[in-house]
């Protein structure tokens, strides 16, 4: 596997955490959005991320990186809030909130946070293998 291999997976793996702290910065965002009806309410969004193998060799896979294959809507239920005196109460009093759970989408930034770094440190340790091999010239 060649360094621009290990730069390209880690700079998908960038690029997928990128967009999955930009879901949960609109999830965050969002979190406590009342609307008129329950099909007007906001929904969380999860990216879905997919694995891309890389070139084969001799039948085995060189490396593998990572791609968003899409962002979906959670399927958590709504919140649903008795508050007859919001204007934007229903008939029956109960106001429609995002489905946003927001110790999930903490616990998801985090995650996400963590990864990224992951990719970044890669990375560094790749350019630092790199500049060690031209070093290995001057001696």
């Amino acid at each position: 596997m060649s360094f621009g291999e290990i730069y390209q997976i880690a700079g998908a793996g960038m690029n997928a955490q990128t967009i999955r702290l930009n879901t949960v910065a609109s999830n965050l965002a969002n979190a406590g959005a009342a609307a008129e009806t329950p099909e007007q309410a906001y929904r969380a969004l999860k990216p879905v991320f997919a694995t891309v193998y890389n070139q084969l060799q001799q039948g085995k896979a060189m490396g593998a990186s990572v791609e968003v294959a899409g962002i979906v809507q959670a399927d958590a239920p709504l919140d649903m809030r008795y508050e007859p005196n919001h204007p934007y109460a229903n008939a029956q009093g109960y106001v429609a909130y995002s489905n946003v759970n927001t110790v999930e989408e903490m616990a998801d930034m985090m995650a996400a946070s963590r990864s990224f770094e992951t990719s970044v440190e890669v990375m560094n340790r790749a350019r630092s293998m790199q500049q060690g091999l031209l070093q290995l010239g001057n001696k």
